[in-house]
């Protein structure tokens, strides 16, 4: 059996992997469009300096996922101790929000205190993302921090994004909340209170680290091919490329939905087309800057509601460890989220990385542009999937199909669903047992 997988990230690479010794499988090909695979897993370099697509970290609640994880890195990984923080006005609040309200101004401590304890969206079912946030937290908290916080990051009201995403949030316990107003810090996310990083190479040593692992007499990778049809005849799927022609027994695409929709030449049913129209999502551009000074600290992450600053996340580079550092300066990467057509995806990279270093200056991390020793902007169009209301029917709808014409799906953006890295690589091994 002749195997072909479209896309190159992660869920590309461990899924052969982990088939390749499936003794019914002949042939496993894996085609990517870019130069190298990785995809969302991809590091890249400017001046020495190794940065991801975003700061990844390698954690997981499954903890089987999580020791395959360090033990393809071997000796290249080390472990480290999370220290994020929200930044509130000039006030550092360590994250999550909930767990450090008592470094709030009096009146919204109070504010946070009394919604929550006197909630009267407590007992009310939540349909959406900002009713879960009223009846979990209260209206103190998601006022001040989770609405504009995820209005901001998502570029989505929240009224019309489904709980999918955040229903597994816990209700805090009301002697937390009453501890955090009182001024005790609470640690929380304790499965992702320590996480472990490649000493060197950046998040992309995991792919690296499989594709060290694949035999090369049965994978088969070919990278700069781009897929411009895909022919279902019979039994058989015949992928056609710029360059190329592939025949396989087997389809797994982990590309994203709506561009396998696209790419489909069958006559695909009109609701299934419409549905993939409908699929939302946003981009992000990632802005990498050394500056002179470090107002940082020991910390890792800084979560910025604050809409007139451009940037939702800013994450210090030399945190992850001493080969993530630059002799001359601090290197931060801020990540800003836009959607196709609105103001920020039309901005040129210069004219967005003003707006990054004015963010900078208003956080008081920089006092001006003199700061900037080198800076760099890479742009990204499938990032973060929306779980929007109408989310789960789409996705369910062009699942059915597919798995009807034979075809497995895989990966964030291939599932269309908001999974980490462990949930990629789980969801690997379970296609690969499903093909035994």
């Amino acid at each position: 059996m002749k195997v072909v997988i479209l896309g190159g990230g992660l869920s590309a690479v461990s899924t052969a992997y982990y088939l390749q010794d499936n003794p019914k499988i002949d042939q496993i090909s894996i085609i990517e469009k870019d130069d190298q695979l990785g995809g969302l897993c991809r590091t890249y370099e400017i001046q020495g300096i190794q940065y991801d697509v975003g700061p990844h970290i390698i954690f997981s609640k499954d903890s089987e996922v999580l020791t395959i994880m360090n033990e393809l890195l071997e000796q290249n990984v080390h472990k480290l101790r999370r220290s994020n923080q929200i930044i509130y006005g000039k006030t550092f609040v360590q994250y999550p929000f909930e767990n450090d309200l008592g470094k709030l101004p009096k009146e919204d401590i109070e504010y946070c205190r009394t919604s929550f304890l006197s909630n009267p969206y407590e007992s009310y079912e939540a349909k959406n993302m900002l009713q879960f946030f009223l009846k979990t937290f209260g209206e103190g908290i998601t006022n001040l921090y989770l609405r504009p916080y995820n209005e901001k990051i998502w570029k989505f009201d929240p009224c019309f994004m489904d709980t999918q995403m955040v229903e597994r949030i816990p209700k805090p316990p009301k002697q937390d909340i009453i501890d955090s107003c009182d001024g005790k810090t609470i640690d929380g996310y304790l499965h992702q209170l320590y996480f472990t990083y490649p000493i060197t190479g950046g998040i992309q040593e995991i792919v690296k680290s499989f594709l060290k692992k694949l035999n090369p007499n049965k994978v088969n990778i070919k990278c700069n091919e781009i897929i411009t049809s895909i022919n279902k005849n019979n039994s058989m799927v015949n992928i056609f490329t710029e360059q190329s022609t592939y025949e396989a027994d087997l389809l797994i695409s982990t590309i994203p939905l709506p561009e396998l929709v696209r790419l489909y030449n069958n006559e695909v049913p009109n609701n299934v087309v419409n549905a993939a129209k409908d699929l939302k999502y946003n981009s992000i551009a990632i802005c990498i800057l050394n500056v002179k000074k470090d107002y940082a600290g020991e910390n890792f992450a800084f979560m910025i509601a604050d809409k007139s600053v451009i940037f939702h996340r800013l994450s210090k580079i030399d945190f992850l460890g001493d080969n993530y550092k630059h002799p001359e300066g601090i290197t931060y990467l801020a990540e800003v989220t836009f959607r196709e057509g609105d103001q920020i995806s039309i901005m040129s990279d210069e004219e967005l990385l003003n707006k990054v270093i004015i963010g900078l200056e208003k956080i008081g991390f920089i006092d001006d542009s003199k700061d900037i020793n080198f800076s760099e902007v890479k742009r990204f169009k499938y990032a973060y999937v929306i779980y929007d209301l109408n989310h789960k029917q789409n996705v369910n709808l062009i699942k059915d199909y597919f798995s009807k014409e034979g075809i497995l799906l895989n990966g964030r953006f291939g599932t269309f669903e908001y999974i980490n890295m462990d949930v990629v690589i789980r969801n690997s091994i379970e296609l690969a047992k499903q093909l035994r």
